[in-house]
Formats: C-alpha cells, sequence, structure tokens
C-alpha cells in the first residue's frame, strides 16, 4: 500500500491510532476498514459502558467499561446472576422456576462497524405455591371482575 505524497509505504500494523493514520494521509474508508479490523482503536467501542437498569442487586449497577472481545461472555454471565436470583427467590418463597431465558442483543458500531453485544434481557417465570389467603383473593377478584367487559353496543 502507498501513502502519502511522496510515496512511503506504510504497513498498516505501524499504525495504531486514528491521528497517525490521517497524518499518513489514509482516507475516511480506510481508516474505517483498520478500525474495523482492530489495526486501530476504535474510540467508540473503547468508551463503551454497560450498565444494569433493574432493580436486583446484580452486577453492573454503575457504568462500566467492558472489552470488546469478552462482552458476549461478560452479559451472558450478568444475565446469569438475574436467572441464580429467580430460582433463589423461588426457593425461598415457596415457589417454582418454571421458566427462564436469556437474549443477548447485538449492534453495530457506528464508527467501526463492527457487530458487538449491545445488552441483555432476561425473562423468568416463577410459580407460587397456592395458600389460602391467595386462592381466596382469587375467588374475589373474578367476583369482581364477572361481567365487567360486556359490550352494550350489540
Amino acid at each position: 500500500m502507498t501513502i502519502g505524497s511522496v510515496g512511503a509505504a506504510y504497513s498498516p500494523y505501524q499504525l495504531h491510532t486514528e491521528q497517525q493514520a490521517k497524518s499518513a494521509g489514509l482516507s475516511d474508508g480506510e481508516i474505517k476498514n483498520l478500525k474495523r479490523v482492530g489495526n486501530i482503536e476504535c474510540a467508540t467501542c473503547a468508551s463503551r459502558k454497560y450498565q444494569d437498569g433493574s432493580d436486583e442487586m446484580v452486577s453492573f449497577k454503575a457504568a462500566a467499561h467492558i472489552d470488546p472481545s469478552a462482552a458476549a461472555a461478560t452479559v451472558s454471565a450478568h444475565e446469569q446472576e438475574h436467572v441464580s436470583n429467580a430460582y433463589k427467590d423461588a426457593a425461598q418463597n415457596n415457589g417454582k422456576v418454571i421458566n427462564a431465558s436469556v437474549q443477548l442483543h447485538t449492534s453495530i458500531c457506528p464508527e467501526c462497524g463492527r457487530s458487538y453485544v449491545s445488552g441483555g434481557t432476561t425473562t423468568t417465570q416463577i410459580m407460587y405455591k397456592d395458600d389460602e389467603y391467595s386462592q381466596n383473593a382469587k375467588s374475589r377478584d373474578a367476583a369482581s371482575l364477572i361481567g365487567g367487559n360486556i359490550d352494550y353496543a350489540c
């Protein structure tokens, strides 16, 4: 590859920053490609932070950076904390986890174009054993809802 007005050849491995690439005369497209393959650090990926938005006590309550190459494993482990909490809650409250699923979300970095894990969602369903109080509450609720959705316009 020939770069610059004097025809000096630079290896892309010698360029480590965007400023070095610009000084070497590379175009924006060439710089983006060097970021995509990891030869130049992407500022967006380097500054990306992750934070949990739930009310559970889990990791990432405060925003923290995750290395892009470790994001999938780290986010997956974090979401597993939510699953563990569901099983713990079920065990402590006479319940049973009937479903627990984790979904990882991906996005494309606008600066370098690389795909990365941008977050995750955990969905759990816990079935609690019925006691006399909850059965009475269900019956009372059912009685108050009967006929509540009648369409009188017929």
